[in-house]
């Protein structure tokens, strides 16, 4: 199973060390495999640096692909985690 989202990273640093290992922290609670995307460039979402390379400030526009047997719950979970901006704002 895939599947697919697109966000807008709204909190006001954007997507820095602190946030990425937030990102990695939660796939660790996951079977399945997490891709991120920015412009067209997309990176393992469970590496901490991976995710850093994409350089995604405030505004920043990002796709994220979850693959495998509970990426609903997954992307569900994430959703929430930057919906809420990382607990930041």
């Amino acid at each position: 199973m895939e599947t697919i989202k697109n966000f807008r990273i709204n909190n006001e640093l954007g997507i820095h060390a602190r946030t990425a290992a937030m990102i990695v922290e939660l796939a660790k609670k996951f079977n399945s495999k997490i891709y991120i995307k920015k412009n067209d460039e997309e990176v393992d979402g469970r590496s901490i640096l991976s995710i850093l390379t994409l350089s995604c400030p405030k505004g920043s526009e990002i796709q994220v692909r979850i693959v495998g047997d509970d990426s609903q719950e997954f992307m569900d979970a994430l959703t929430e985690l930057i919906e809420d901006g990382f607990g930041e704002d």
